[in-house]
């Protein structure tokens, strides 16, 4: 194998996952020390690469996902690891799980492909891809994952606006005088109702801002009138 031939890049990506490719296994028989596909014995499972002639087998993802973004379309081979970042969990597991729910099954019997991998399509991930020239000059052109990110859960966010006194919630200060400009405060669970305080406030119809009482009428600081029509807020 000459030195561009054995070329291998890495790229990250976003797509999203529009189907799992029917027609072929979602996982294999793995050595369960390097994870090397397990070789089929008389009587047991062998590993070329440990060279033992005896090992445990264990399920490991190989699956192929049918994505797509806005230009493009590919197929992506997950394997091991990155198909339990994925799903989140261990192809073992789920081969375990449908033996026991399928007692009757032989062996050799195909495990279809499990609702945890059904359960992706759909989502919009981002992956870590891996090509060389065995991708692209294949029967099938893929790319192999070899990584998945976690998808990434939004900020809460308060929205900023005016408070009762026509003050920018951005302008703010705490007890100790220190001011919070722009900053994002997390959500919190309500526990109650506050007694012994009013529970609405008079504010000027046109900007909400707190009316200021005059001797006769309402009036707004903010909009600079001496009379005007106050609502609850």
């Amino acid at each position: 194998m000459n030195q561009a031939a054995a070329k291998v890049a890495w790229f990250e990506c976003t797509a999203t996952i529009d189907d799992v490719v029917h027609g072929s296994g979602w996982y294999y028989i793995g050595c369960g020390v390097c994870h090397t596909k397990a070789t089929k014995g008389p009587t047991t499972l062998m590993c070329k690469k440990c060279g033992k002639s005896e090992i445990d087998g264990v399920a490991q993802y190989l699956s192929k996902l049918s994505v797509y973004d806005q230009k493009d379309q590919a197929v992506f081979v997950v394997f091991g690891d990155a198909g339990e970042e994925l799903t989140g969990k261990k192809a073992a597991e789920l081969v375990e799980r449908y033996y026991q729910a399928n007692e009757d099954v032989g062996e050799d019997h195909i495990v279809p492909v499990p609702q945890a991998m059904i359960d992706i399509i759909g989502q919009t991930r981002k992956f870590i891809a891996k090509v060389s020239n065995h991708n692209l000059n294949g029967k099938s052109q893929t790319l192999t994952v070899t990584k998945v990110l976690p998808l990434k859960a939004p900020e809460p966010v308060v929205e900023t606006g005016e408070n009762v006194d026509g003050e920018s919630d951005s302008g703010r200060r705490s007890a100790d005088g220190v001011e919070f400009k722009g900053v994002k405060r997390a959500k919190s669970t309500i526990d109650d109702v506050v007694h012994g305080s009013g529970w609405y406030y008079i504010g000027c119809g046109v900007c909400h801002t707190k009316a200021t009482k005059g001797p006769t009428t309402l009036m707004c600081k903010k909009c600079g009138k001496s009379e005007i029509d106050g609502v609850a807020q």
